[in-house]
């Protein structure tokens, strides 16, 4: 199982450093320009924490897989992560619209990965913290 942990966890990882093109890969400054100063830092702000709170993810599954496989405390860790990633998941099959990504092969290729990965941990995490 640590396996899947250092996968999962150098996956978060880079999936946090990829936050960082987000502004010029939206075109946040001419797309959040429009919005009011508060709603913009909001949206500026909120993007850093989830970033750093997927980075914090993938460094604590990096350097914690034994405790977080072989603790009570981390098999509730587990548990807590496991729902986060299955409600990202339902997020994603059902929340985003998928005109986002139909008919469009890139944005398909990412929704499809995604919804993978999300899929991947929320196994993982939930099959650790039950078993």
């Amino acid at each position: 199982m640590e396996i899947h942990f250092r996968i999962i966890g150098y996956l978060l990882a880079s999936l946090a450093l990829v936050h960082i093109i987000f502004p010029r890969y939206f075109n946040w400054k001419e797309q959040l320009n429009s919005l009011t100063l508060i709603n913009r830092q909001m949206v500026q702000v909120h993007t850093f924490f989830i970033a750093f709170t997927v980075f914090a993810m993938g460094v604590l599954c990096i350097t914690s897989y034994a405790d977080l496989i072989g603790t009570k405390l981390g098999k509730h860790i587990c548990f807590g992560l496991g729902v986060f990633w299955t409600i990202r998941l339902f997020v994603q099959l059902f929340v985003y619209s998928p005109k986002l990504w139909k008919g469009k092969t890139f944005e398909t290729i990412v929704h499809i990965l995604f919804s993978l990965f999300w899929t991947y941990m929320g196994v993982v995490f939930l099959w650790t913290a039950l078993n």
